[in-house]
C-alpha cells in the first residue's frame, strides 16, 4: 500500500503526521509526505527518515486584502504541483492533517478519485479540514465534540516515546539529565518552540518565591533573554533552556507543567498523567481553551487566562499545588483516564480501511 500524508507548517500538524507515519511504515506501508518549504516539516520529516515532497503554500488570510486576491492563483499552482506528486507516487489513499498544504491535497484527491482521510488536531476545526471533511466520509478527530461531518473521535496520534512513557520509572534519570535535585517538587514551564513572553515573565518574576517554597524549575523559554533569574546560594535549581528535545524526560522529571494548550501538548501531558496549568494562547479562534476543556473538566488540569497569569497567581495557586503530592496524584489519575495513547494505531487502521474501500 502507498500512502501520501499531507501536513506541516507547525508541530500541531507535523507531530501527528510523523506518529502515524511510523505505525504505517512498521506495517510495511510505503509512506510519502507532502509539505511546503516554509514549515517545520522541512527539517522534521527527513530527520525521521520519510521522503518529503514540497509544493507551494497557499495561505488563507482571514481579512480582505492583496493576499486574499492572490489565493486563487496560488491555489491553482499548488493543486498542479500536488497533482504532479500524486502522479509520481500513485498513492492508494491521501491523508490530510490540516494546514496550508492539505487544501490542494484534498482537491487533488477528489479530482482523481483517490480515497481521502482527514484528521483534525484541534477541538475547533480549521478552514482546511472543514473543506476536507466535506469531500470524504473518513474523518478523524482528536477531541470528542469537534464539529465536522462524518467525524469519528479517535484521539491525537502522539510520539511513541511519549505514548509509552512511564514517568515514575524515568523520574530519577530525567531529573539527573536536566541537573535537577532528585526529591524536590518540580515545575516544568514551556510556551512552545518560540516561547511565550507572558509565561516567561510571570514565572521568572516569581522565581524567588518558588525557591523559598523549595520548588525547582525546568524552564524551556524559547527566548532565554526573557527569563531573568538571580539564584542565591542554597536555592533549588532553576534551569533555563531555549528548547527541550527530550520532552519524554521533561515530562518524567516534572510534578506539574505550566504551558500553552496546543492540541499536542494537551494530549501528551494528559496521556502521561502529568498535572497541568494551561494558559491558552490569547489569539486565534479560541481553540486552545477548547482543547484544554476535557482535561480541565475531568479535574486533571487548571485553566488560567493569559492576561490573568501573574507572579501573584503563581504564588497563590501554583506553589501550593506543586507542593501538594495528594492533589497532584488525584489530578494525574483524572488526566490519564480520559486520553488514549493509541490514536496513532487507530488512525493507521482507518487509513487502511479507506484505502480498501
Amino acid at each position: 500500500m502507498r500512502v501520501l500524508l499531507a501536513g506541516g507548517g507547525t508541530a500541531g500538524h507535523t507531530s501527528p503526521l510523523l506518529a502515524t507515519a511510523a505505525v504505517l511504515r512498521d506495517a510495511g506501508v510505503d509512506v510519502t509526505c507532502l509539505g511546503t518549504p516554509r514549515g517545520l516539516e522541512v527539517t522534521l520529516i527527513p530527520q525521521a527518515g520519510f521522503p518529503l515532497e514540497l509544493v507551494p503554500p497557499v495561505p488563507l488570510p482571514r481579512r480582505p486584502g492583496k493576499a486574499l486576491v492572490m489565493v486563487p492563483s496560488r491555489l491553482r499552482a499548488a493543486v498542479k504541483a500536488t497533482g504532479d506528486v500524486v502522479e509520481r507516487v500513485c498513492p492508494d489513499v491521501i491523508v490530510g492533517f490540516g494546514g496550508y498544504v492539505s487544501v490542494p491535497a484534498y482537491l487533488v484527491a477528489r479530482r482523481r478519485h483517490v480515497p481521502l482521510v482527514v484528521h483534525e488536531g484541534n477541538a475547533i476545526p480549521g478552514i482546511a479540514n472543514k473543506l476536507g471533511a466535506r469531500l470524504t466520509t473518513h474523518v478523524a478527530t482528536s477531541f470528542p465534540d469537534t464539529d465536522l461531518p462524518h467525524a469519528r473521535y479517535i484521539g491525537l496520534p502522539i510520539r511513541r516515546e511519549i505514548s509509552g512513557l512511564d514517568r515514575a520509572v524515568l523520574r530519577a534519570e530525567a531529573r539527573a539529565f536536566f541537573g535537577l535535585d532528585a526529591d524536590r517538587p518540580t515545575l516544568l514551564i514551556t510556551g512552545g518552540s518560540q516561547g511565550a513572553r507572558r509565561i516567561n515573565h510571570a514565572v521568572s518574576a516569581a522565581a524567588r518565591d518558588l525557591a523559598a517554597a523549595g520548588v525547582q524549575v525546568l524552564h524551556a523559554a524559547g527566548r532565554p533573554d526573557e527569563v531573568t533569574v538571580s539564584p542565591r546560594p542554597g536555592d533549588p535549581p532553576y534551569v533555563v533552556v531555549p528548547f527541550i528535545d527530550r520532552m519524554d524526560l521533561a515530562y518524567a522529571a516534572a510534578d506539574l507543567i505550566l504551558c500553552r494548550a496546543g492540541a499536542n501538548t494537551v494530549t501528551e501531558v494528559a496521556a502521561v498523567g502529568l498535572p497541568a496549568a494551561f494558559v491558552p494562547l490569547p489569539i486565534g479562534n479560541g481553540e486552545q481553551a477548547h482543547n484544554a476543556h476535557p482535561v480541565v473538566q475531568a479535574g486533571g488540569a487548571l485553566l488560567i487566562d493569559d492576561a490573568a497569569l501573574t507572579p501573584a497567581w503563581i504564588d497563590n495557586v501554583v506553589i501550593p499545588l506543586v507542593s501538594h503530592p495528594g492533589r497532584l496524584a488525584a489530578m494525574s489519575a483524572a488526566a490519564s483516564g480520559i486520553v488514549g495513547r493509541d490514536a496513532d494505531e487507530r488512525l493507521a487502521a482507518m487509513i487502511t480501511e479507506a484505502a480498501q474501500s
